[in-house]
């Protein structure tokens, strides 16, 4: 079985498309708006339309209420909740039981104890996202999408029931390793993929996607 790859923070047409034509099997939207990847329900519900049924769209919340949620899930249809920010496993249980919708959590790795504390998880959420933590002196940084990497050795011998993914400054060029070093069976970019935050590229988005169907 190959290496699965969702591209995040997707805001146009052309970069739609091109992730749908080249292979991959999520799209993401980003709900968040100090995200310079935020689109507004109504924009994502027109993005969505080139989705076909086979790939799963994915909106991204960061400690979002039930009424943004809500409302958000009254524009554009939505299969999947990712959660990216404080976000406990009651509460990701109670939203994946309140929308009907599949979840999945972000967890934010620096050491070998955040990798362990995602089985706190392990109950609520169908899906878990190893993404980097963002340094301290960090300036501007957002929840997910600051091109910072981690040690992938830390997921090493990973294995819980639940599918996972691998996030964190990922790209082309160094896809092909972290997912074998990880043992990431799926993949997930954005500002990989990017000229600068907000606007993707879609040859970028190309090669990425070239490179992960070849794994």
């Amino acid at each position: 079985m190959g290496v699965s790859a969702k591209i995040c923070g997707l805001n146009t047409l052309e970069s739609v498309a091109t992730a749908v034509s080249g292979g991959a099997c999520f799209v993401g939207f980003v709900f968040f708006p100090p995200s310079p990847r935020y689109v507004a329900p109504d924009e994502a519900a027109v993005l969505s339309r080139v989705v076909p049924q086979t790939v799963t769209t994915v909106g991204l919340f960061v400690d979002a209420s039930d009424d943004v949620i809500a409302e958000t899930l009254r524009t554009v249809s939505l299969d999947m909740l990712q959660l990216h920010g404080s976000e406990s496993p009651d509460r990701v249980r109670e939203l994946g039981d309140r929308f009907g919708l599949e979840t999945m959590k972000a967890i934010k790795v620096e050491s070998a104890a955040d990798v362990e504390a995602a089985s706190e998880y392990d109950e609520s959420a169908d899906w878990l996202l190893f993404d980097a933590r963002a340094p301290k002196d960090m300036m501007g940084a957002l929840p997910g999408g600051n091109a910072v990497t981690f040690d992938w050795y830390l997921l090493q011998g990973w294995s819980r029931e639940r599918p996972w993914m691998l996030s964190g400054g990922l790209d082309a060029d160094n896809v092909s390793e972290a997912a074998s070093i990880s043992g990431a069976a799926a993949v997930d970019v954005s500002s990989g993929v990017e000229d600068r935050p907000g606007s993707k590229n879609p040859r970028l988005i190309e090669r990425f996607l070239d490179t992960v169907r070849a794994l």
